[in-house]
């Protein structure tokens, strides 16, 4: 995830960082410029479309589509964020409830136990990230199938144990204290995975991408007759607006991947490590 100033809004006119959009489009937009200036030397100096014409009358139609467009790019980078955000709070979570653990378990438990969860409560948080990122580690712990839903092992470990803390002489309240915090886990493990493999309906996304290259290759046949020549940067520009949107959103609706936007899930699972660390270490 990129780091910076959000009151700092002014360099940003000035910086093109790898993951802006401008990069990825900028071949496109080339593109369209061309295609821009063809067409309106086609409609001017070629055949002389004359100003009676209906195509001059057409603005409207482009006004219409061009709020729905609107609408619908406005629901899409909403949703997009929705995912990305829940995301975020979901790995939040992790890290509250693993504190919370940490600490039961510090009064709770043997020097023994407090070894295992010290080594094992971190531990779900890395399998969690490579698991959401379809990438496996050679060995987590010698229990562990990797070829096997590995968050679901180490889960698994950790309720295992939670009966046997202080020689297993724990009541039922002391159990039940612990509880909420181990079930989470695999409650988060679950919330993660439908964030990730339930992508936005593949109708809804071709229709959106589909809407966008219709709407721009239509706009010379009638900015021409207005702009002239100013038509090339002028539908470059709208056409970088409009897809950068759907690029944005795109690369934000699964937020666990290697994208330069997406989660620092690396970061916070350090953190995990480190802090679980420091309570129990």
């Amino acid at each position: 995830m990129i780091s910076y100033k959000p009151k700092d809004w002014f360099t940003f006119l000035f910086r093109f960082h790898k993951s802006d959009t401008l990069r990825e489009l900028f071949p496109l937009l080339i593109g369209i410029g061309i295609y821009g200036a063809l067409v309106t030397w086609i409609l001017l100096d070629y055949i002389h479309v004359p100003d009676s014409s209906v195509i001059h009358k057409t603005n409207v139609v482009h006004t219409t589509l061009g709020f729905v467009l609107s609408l619908l790019l406005a629901f899409r980078i909403n949703s997009a964020y929705d995912r990305w955000w829940e995301g975020r709070k979901l790995w939040g979570s992790l890290v509250n409830n693993s504190r919370n653990l940490a600490i039961k378990v510090k009064h709770l438990g043997t020097a023994a136990d407090v070894e295992f969860y010290n080594k094992h409560i971190p531990l779900y948080a890395e399998v969690l990230k490579d698991h959401l990122r379809e990438t496996v580690q050679d060995k987590y712990d010698a229990r562990v199938d990797t070829t096997k839903h590995v968050p679901n092992q180490v889960a698994s470990l950790m309720i295992e144990r939670s009966y046997q803390l202080n020689d297993g002489k724990l009541n039922t309240g002391e159990l039940m204290s612990i509880n909420a915090e181990l079930m989470s886990f695999t409650d988060i493990c679950g919330a993660c995975e439908r964030i990730k493999n339930t992508p936005i309906p593949y109708n809804y996304g071709v229709f959106i991408k589909k809407f966008i290259f219709f709407f721009v290759m239509s706009l010379p046949l009638t900015w021409a007759f207005e702009l002239h020549y100013y038509i090339i940067p002028v539908i470059a520009f709208v056409l970088y607006v409009l897809a950068s949107i759907e690029l944005i959103a795109e690369e934000i609706e699964n937020p666990f991947g290697f994208d330069e936007n997406d989660l620092p899930i690396d970061t916070i699972a350090g953190n995990i490590k480190k802090h679980i660390n420091e309570i129990l270490g």
